[in-house]
Protein backbone atom coordinates (compact mmCIF):
# COMPACT_ATOMS: atom_id res chain seq x y z
CA UNK A 1 0.00 0.00 0.00
CA UNK A 2 1.16 3.05 -0.85
CA UNK A 3 1.67 6.14 2.03
CA UNK A 4 0.94 9.31 1.94
CA UNK A 5 3.99 10.74 3.29
CA UNK A 6 6.37 8.34 1.09
CA UNK A 7 9.48 9.65 -0.68
CA UNK A 8 9.21 9.27 -4.62
CA UNK A 9 12.41 6.78 -4.48
CA UNK A 10 9.56 4.48 -2.59
CA UNK A 11 6.80 5.35 -4.71
CA UNK A 12 8.44 3.79 -7.70
CA UNK A 13 10.10 0.96 -5.87
CA UNK A 14 6.44 0.38 -5.52
CA UNK A 15 5.96 0.79 -9.28
CA UNK A 16 8.76 -1.25 -10.17
CA UNK A 17 7.42 -4.20 -7.41
CA UNK A 18 4.01 -3.95 -8.61
CA UNK A 19 4.70 -3.85 -12.46
CA UNK A 20 5.34 -7.96 -13.06
CA UNK A 21 2.61 -8.51 -11.73
CA UNK A 22 0.55 -6.48 -13.39
CA UNK A 23 1.83 -6.97 -16.70
CA UNK A 24 1.07 -11.07 -15.99
CA UNK A 25 -2.97 -9.94 -15.23
CA UNK A 26 -3.42 -7.30 -17.73
CA UNK A 27 -1.23 -9.41 -20.93
CA UNK A 28 -4.27 -12.02 -20.72
CA UNK A 29 -6.58 -9.48 -21.02
CA UNK A 30 -5.23 -7.31 -23.61
CA UNK A 31 -4.62 -10.59 -26.04
CA UNK A 32 -8.17 -11.77 -25.52
CA UNK A 33 -9.38 -8.43 -26.57
CA UNK A 34 -6.86 -8.84 -29.79
CA UNK A 35 -8.34 -12.08 -30.34
CA UNK A 36 -12.03 -10.95 -30.11
CA UNK A 37 -11.11 -7.86 -32.60
CA UNK A 38 -9.90 -10.27 -35.07
CA UNK A 39 -13.03 -12.72 -35.04
CA UNK A 40 -14.78 -9.57 -34.90
CA UNK A 41 -13.24 -7.72 -38.21
CA UNK A 42 -15.53 -8.40 -40.41
CA UNK A 43 -18.36 -6.78 -38.48
CA UNK A 44 -19.61 -3.54 -37.99
CA UNK A 45 -16.95 -0.62 -36.75
CA UNK A 46 -19.38 0.40 -33.73
CA UNK A 47 -19.23 -3.50 -32.39
CA UNK A 48 -15.26 -3.12 -32.96
CA UNK A 49 -15.34 0.30 -31.03
CA UNK A 50 -16.97 -1.08 -28.15
CA UNK A 51 -14.74 -4.02 -28.14
CA UNK A 52 -11.73 -0.89 -28.06
CA UNK A 53 -13.29 0.86 -25.02
CA UNK A 54 -14.23 -2.16 -22.79
CA UNK A 55 -10.59 -4.43 -23.23
CA UNK A 56 -8.71 -1.24 -21.07
CA UNK A 57 -11.74 -1.30 -18.52
CA UNK A 58 -11.34 -4.54 -18.12
CA UNK A 59 -7.60 -4.95 -18.14
CA UNK A 60 -7.67 -2.11 -15.71
CA UNK A 61 -10.31 -3.64 -13.33
CA UNK A 62 -8.82 -7.09 -13.68
CA UNK A 63 -4.87 -5.60 -12.71
CA UNK A 64 -6.43 -3.74 -10.03
CA UNK A 65 -8.28 -6.88 -8.43
CA UNK A 66 -5.59 -9.22 -9.09
CA UNK A 67 -2.81 -6.50 -7.12
CA UNK A 68 -5.38 -6.12 -4.47
CA UNK A 69 -5.52 -9.89 -3.77
CA UNK A 70 -9.31 -9.67 -4.36
CA UNK A 71 -9.00 -8.13 -1.01
CA UNK A 72 -12.26 -5.93 -0.93
CA UNK A 73 -12.47 -2.33 0.77
CA UNK A 74 -13.81 0.87 0.77
CA UNK A 75 -11.18 2.32 -1.59
CA UNK A 76 -11.88 -0.71 -4.02
CA UNK A 77 -15.37 -0.51 -4.03
CA UNK A 78 -14.99 3.06 -4.62
CA UNK A 79 -12.72 2.28 -7.09
CA UNK A 80 -14.85 -0.37 -9.04
CA UNK A 81 -17.99 1.55 -9.30
CA UNK A 82 -16.05 4.62 -10.81
CA UNK A 83 -14.96 1.90 -13.62
CA UNK A 84 -18.80 0.86 -13.57
CA UNK A 85 -19.84 4.46 -14.12
CA UNK A 86 -17.04 5.44 -16.76
CA UNK A 87 -18.07 1.79 -18.56
CA UNK A 88 -22.13 3.09 -18.71
CA UNK A 89 -20.93 6.53 -20.15
CA UNK A 90 -18.08 5.42 -22.64
CA UNK A 91 -19.67 2.18 -24.21
CA UNK A 92 -22.75 4.13 -25.37
CA UNK A 93 -20.58 7.30 -26.75
CA UNK A 94 -18.58 4.25 -28.51
CA UNK A 95 -21.18 2.77 -30.42
CA UNK A 96 -22.46 6.03 -31.41
CA UNK A 97 -18.99 7.42 -32.45
CA UNK A 98 -18.47 3.77 -34.20
CA UNK A 99 -22.03 3.88 -36.04
CA UNK A 100 -21.08 7.62 -37.23
CA UNK A 101 -17.31 6.50 -38.43
CA UNK A 102 -18.93 3.59 -40.00
CA UNK A 103 -21.38 5.45 -41.94
CA UNK A 104 -18.88 8.43 -42.99
CA UNK A 105 -16.20 5.75 -44.13
CA UNK A 106 -19.04 3.34 -45.90
CA UNK A 107 -19.86 7.13 -47.66
CA UNK A 108 -16.56 8.08 -48.69
CA UNK A 109 -15.50 4.69 -49.84
CA UNK A 110 -18.82 4.92 -52.14
CA UNK A 111 -17.90 8.80 -52.73
CA UNK A 112 -14.34 7.39 -54.40
CA UNK A 113 -15.97 4.40 -56.68
CA UNK A 114 -18.83 7.13 -58.04
CA UNK A 115 -15.80 9.31 -58.48
CA UNK A 116 -13.80 6.58 -60.24
CA UNK A 117 -16.83 4.89 -61.84
CA UNK A 118 -17.31 8.82 -63.27
CA UNK A 119 -13.64 9.12 -63.92
CA UNK A 120 -13.51 6.05 -66.32
CA UNK A 121 -17.12 7.23 -67.87
CA UNK A 122 -15.67 10.32 -69.03
CA UNK A 123 -12.02 8.92 -70.55
CA UNK A 124 -14.40 6.14 -71.97
CA UNK A 125 -16.81 9.04 -73.24
CA UNK A 126 -13.77 11.00 -74.87
CA UNK A 127 -12.20 8.14 -76.80
CA UNK A 128 -15.86 7.27 -78.51
CA UNK A 129 -17.00 11.16 -79.06
CA UNK A 130 -13.17 11.60 -80.19
CA UNK A 131 -13.26 8.95 -82.71
CA UNK A 132 -17.24 9.62 -84.32
CA UNK A 133 -16.50 13.42 -84.59
CA UNK A 134 -13.02 12.62 -86.47
CA UNK A 135 -15.05 10.71 -88.83
CA UNK A 136 -17.86 13.11 -90.34
CA UNK A 137 -15.06 16.05 -89.45
CA UNK A 138 -12.26 13.88 -92.01
CA UNK A 139 -15.25 13.47 -94.72
CA UNK A 140 -16.74 16.89 -94.31
CA UNK A 141 -12.85 18.20 -95.34
CA UNK A 142 -12.46 15.87 -97.77
CA UNK A 143 -15.61 16.91 -99.54
CA UNK A 144 -14.84 20.77 -99.03
CA UNK A 145 -11.47 20.39 -100.24
CA UNK A 146 -12.45 18.48 -102.97
CA UNK A 147 -14.95 21.09 -104.04
CA UNK A 148 -12.42 24.25 -103.54
CA UNK A 149 -9.92 22.33 -105.84
CA UNK A 150 -12.58 21.73 -108.61
CA UNK A 151 -12.00 18.06 -108.42
CA UNK A 152 -15.69 17.80 -108.46
CA UNK A 153 -17.07 20.16 -110.97
CA UNK A 154 -20.39 18.49 -112.25
CA UNK A 155 -23.65 19.62 -111.18
CA UNK A 156 -24.74 16.80 -110.05
CA UNK A 157 -21.84 15.71 -108.37
CA UNK A 158 -21.66 19.04 -105.98
CA UNK A 159 -24.99 18.56 -105.18
CA UNK A 160 -24.54 14.86 -104.41
CA UNK A 161 -21.41 15.88 -102.58
CA UNK A 162 -23.41 19.12 -100.64
CA UNK A 163 -26.38 16.71 -99.50
CA UNK A 164 -23.42 14.79 -97.79
CA UNK A 165 -21.60 17.51 -96.19
CA UNK A 166 -25.17 18.84 -94.97
CA UNK A 167 -26.09 14.84 -93.54
CA UNK A 168 -22.32 14.84 -91.83
CA UNK A 169 -23.41 18.43 -90.36
CA UNK A 170 -26.84 17.36 -89.28
CA UNK A 171 -24.83 14.00 -87.72
CA UNK A 172 -22.16 16.32 -85.61
CA UNK A 173 -25.06 18.50 -84.82
CA UNK A 174 -26.92 15.57 -82.84
CA UNK A 175 -23.75 14.94 -81.11
CA UNK A 176 -22.97 18.11 -79.89
CA UNK A 177 -27.18 18.47 -78.79
CA UNK A 178 -26.66 15.22 -77.06
CA UNK A 179 -23.03 16.17 -75.27
CA UNK A 180 -24.65 19.05 -73.90
CA UNK A 181 -27.80 17.60 -72.82
CA UNK A 182 -25.90 15.14 -70.89
CA UNK A 183 -23.81 17.49 -69.02
CA UNK A 184 -26.88 19.23 -68.12
CA UNK A 185 -27.99 16.38 -66.86
CA UNK A 186 -24.66 14.80 -65.17
CA UNK A 187 -24.14 18.48 -63.74
CA UNK A 188 -27.36 18.73 -61.99
CA UNK A 189 -28.62 21.37 -64.22
CA UNK A 190 -31.62 20.20 -65.83
CA UNK A 191 -34.95 22.18 -64.43
CA UNK A 192 -37.72 20.56 -65.95
CA UNK A 193 -41.21 22.44 -66.42
CA UNK A 194 -43.66 20.29 -65.08
CA UNK A 195 -47.44 19.51 -66.62
CA UNK A 196 -49.95 16.92 -67.29
CA UNK A 197 -48.64 15.26 -70.16
CA UNK A 198 -50.64 12.70 -72.55
CA UNK A 199 -48.23 9.63 -73.68
CA UNK A 200 -50.40 9.46 -76.59
CA UNK A 201 -49.15 12.45 -77.83
CA UNK A 202 -45.62 11.79 -77.36
CA UNK A 203 -45.97 8.35 -78.52
CA UNK A 204 -47.47 9.89 -81.70
CA UNK A 205 -44.59 12.80 -81.95
CA UNK A 206 -41.57 9.89 -81.61
CA UNK A 207 -43.29 7.70 -84.17
CA UNK A 208 -43.93 10.67 -86.77
CA UNK A 209 -40.25 11.21 -86.28
CA UNK A 210 -38.41 7.73 -86.41
CA UNK A 211 -41.48 5.88 -89.18
CA UNK A 212 -39.03 7.00 -91.76
CA UNK A 213 -36.04 6.30 -90.84
CA UNK A 214 -37.77 2.50 -90.27
CA UNK A 215 -39.13 2.72 -93.70
CA UNK A 216 -35.71 3.24 -94.96
CA UNK A 217 -34.25 0.29 -93.13
CA UNK A 218 -37.47 -1.76 -93.60
CA UNK A 219 -37.83 -2.15 -90.05
CA UNK A 220 -42.00 -2.21 -88.98
CA UNK A 221 -43.12 -0.53 -86.10
CA UNK A 222 -46.29 -1.39 -84.15
CA UNK A 223 -47.73 0.18 -81.53
CA UNK A 224 -49.85 -1.46 -79.04
CA UNK A 225 -51.77 0.71 -75.60
CA UNK A 226 -53.51 -1.30 -73.44
CA UNK A 227 -54.30 2.57 -71.75
CA UNK A 228 -53.14 5.62 -72.57
CA UNK A 229 -52.20 7.43 -68.81
CA UNK A 230 -51.54 10.56 -68.55
CA UNK A 231 -47.91 11.58 -66.57
CA UNK A 232 -46.49 14.19 -64.42
CA UNK A 233 -43.67 15.54 -66.81
CA UNK A 234 -42.26 17.46 -69.10
CA UNK A 235 -43.21 17.11 -72.65
CA UNK A 236 -40.24 18.11 -74.82
CA UNK A 237 -37.94 15.67 -72.25
CA UNK A 238 -40.36 12.98 -72.63
CA UNK A 239 -40.46 13.14 -76.58
CA UNK A 240 -36.88 12.80 -76.57
CA UNK A 241 -36.55 9.57 -73.66
CA UNK A 242 -39.25 7.86 -76.44
CA UNK A 243 -37.40 9.12 -79.54
CA UNK A 244 -33.66 7.68 -78.13
CA UNK A 245 -35.38 4.67 -76.89
CA UNK A 246 -37.59 4.08 -80.39
CA UNK A 247 -34.17 5.16 -82.71
CA UNK A 248 -32.12 3.09 -80.74
CA UNK A 249 -34.13 0.05 -81.94
CA UNK A 250 -34.60 0.51 -85.06
CA UNK A 251 -31.11 0.70 -85.02
CA UNK A 252 -30.14 -2.48 -83.86
CA UNK A 253 -33.35 -4.55 -85.62
CA UNK A 254 -32.33 -5.97 -88.80
CA UNK A 255 -34.50 -5.26 -92.16
CA UNK A 256 -37.55 -6.94 -91.91
CA UNK A 257 -37.74 -6.74 -88.12
CA UNK A 258 -40.37 -5.15 -85.64
CA UNK A 259 -39.76 -2.54 -83.21
CA UNK A 260 -42.82 -2.72 -80.60
CA UNK A 261 -44.46 0.17 -78.33
CA UNK A 262 -46.15 -0.77 -75.58
CA UNK A 263 -48.31 1.16 -73.21
CA UNK A 264 -50.26 0.67 -70.02
CA UNK A 265 -50.88 1.47 -66.23
CA UNK A 266 -49.70 -1.10 -63.58
CA UNK A 267 -50.50 0.08 -60.27
CA UNK A 268 -49.56 4.22 -59.83
CA UNK A 269 -47.25 4.20 -62.45
CA UNK A 270 -47.58 4.61 -66.24
CA UNK A 271 -45.74 1.69 -68.19
CA UNK A 272 -43.87 2.28 -71.54
CA UNK A 273 -42.07 -0.52 -72.85
CA UNK A 274 -39.96 -0.88 -76.23
CA UNK A 275 -39.03 -3.88 -77.76
CA UNK A 276 -36.56 -4.78 -80.58
CA UNK A 277 -35.41 -7.67 -82.32
CA UNK A 278 -31.71 -6.81 -81.92
CA UNK A 279 -31.15 -10.61 -80.88
CA UNK A 280 -30.28 -10.15 -77.29
CA UNK A 281 -27.78 -8.48 -75.04
CA UNK A 282 -25.19 -10.49 -73.13
CA UNK A 283 -26.50 -10.88 -69.56
CA UNK A 284 -23.01 -9.47 -68.80
CA UNK A 285 -23.83 -6.49 -70.62
CA UNK A 286 -27.00 -5.67 -69.60
CA UNK A 287 -26.13 -3.95 -66.04
CA UNK A 288 -23.94 -1.54 -68.65
CA UNK A 289 -26.47 -0.66 -71.26
CA UNK A 290 -27.43 2.49 -69.65
CA UNK A 291 -23.38 3.97 -69.37
CA UNK A 292 -22.16 6.70 -71.30
CA UNK A 293 -20.75 5.56 -74.61
CA UNK A 294 -21.72 1.75 -74.04
CA UNK A 295 -22.86 0.31 -77.35
CA UNK A 296 -22.34 -3.53 -76.43
CA UNK A 297 -20.57 -6.41 -78.50
CA UNK A 298 -20.38 -6.14 -82.01
CA UNK A 299 -22.80 -8.95 -82.57
CA UNK A 300 -25.61 -7.06 -81.52
CA UNK A 301 -25.11 -4.57 -84.40
CA UNK A 302 -26.72 -6.40 -87.77
CA UNK A 303 -24.39 -6.95 -90.23
CA UNK A 304 -26.29 -5.70 -92.65
CA UNK A 305 -25.71 -2.07 -94.27
CA UNK A 306 -27.54 0.44 -91.56
CA UNK A 307 -28.82 3.97 -92.90
CA UNK A 308 -28.89 5.25 -90.12
CA UNK A 309 -25.56 5.60 -88.26
CA UNK A 310 -24.70 4.58 -84.61
CA UNK A 311 -24.61 8.01 -82.52
CA UNK A 312 -21.78 8.37 -79.82
CA UNK A 313 -23.50 5.97 -77.46
CA UNK A 314 -25.40 8.85 -75.41
CA UNK A 315 -28.81 8.27 -76.19
CA UNK A 316 -29.52 5.23 -73.52
CA UNK A 317 -27.86 7.21 -70.92
CA UNK A 318 -29.67 10.53 -71.66
CA UNK A 319 -32.95 8.75 -71.68
CA UNK A 320 -31.55 7.23 -68.32
CA UNK A 321 -31.28 10.62 -66.74
CA UNK A 322 -33.96 11.94 -68.39
CA UNK A 323 -36.65 9.17 -67.24
CA UNK A 324 -34.71 9.34 -63.03
CA UNK A 325 -35.02 13.44 -63.00
CA UNK A 326 -39.15 12.41 -63.27
CA UNK A 327 -39.01 10.28 -60.42
CA UNK A 328 -38.95 7.16 -62.77
CA UNK A 329 -37.38 4.42 -63.36
CA UNK A 330 -36.32 2.57 -66.43
CA UNK A 331 -34.90 -1.04 -67.41
CA UNK A 332 -33.87 -3.12 -70.00
CA UNK A 333 -33.79 -6.62 -70.25
CA UNK A 334 -33.83 -10.00 -72.93
CA UNK A 335 -37.15 -10.17 -73.87
CA UNK A 336 -38.31 -12.97 -77.43
CA UNK A 337 -35.96 -12.05 -80.28
CA UNK A 338 -34.37 -8.53 -79.15
CA UNK A 339 -34.82 -6.56 -75.79
CA UNK A 340 -37.12 -4.90 -74.25
CA UNK A 341 -36.75 -1.42 -72.63
CA UNK A 342 -38.92 -0.30 -69.75
CA UNK A 343 -39.91 2.90 -68.70
CA UNK A 344 -42.39 3.29 -65.40
CA UNK A 345 -43.54 7.10 -64.81
CA UNK A 346 -45.76 8.64 -62.12
CA UNK A 347 -49.37 8.96 -62.78
CA UNK A 348 -50.41 12.67 -62.61
CA UNK A 349 -53.08 11.56 -60.67
CA UNK A 350 -51.38 9.31 -58.27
Amino acid sequence: MVEDDETMRQMIGHVVEILPYALLLVLPVVAVGALVLHLLRDRALSTSMTVLVLVPLAAMVTGVLGICGFMFNTTLTTMLLVCLLVTVVTVPVAVFLGRRTAARTVWEREARERERGAEASRRELVAWISHDLRTPLAGIRAMAEALADGVVSAPDEVCRYADRIGDEATRLSGMVDDLFELSRITAGALRLTLSEVPLRDVVSDALAAQTPVASRKGVTIHAHADAWPVVLGSDPELARVVRNLVSNAIRHTPPDGTVAIQVGVEGEDAVLAVADACGGIPEADLPRVFDVAFRGSPARTPPTPNPDPAGGGLGLAIAKGLVEAHHGRIAARNHGPGCRFEVRLPLASA
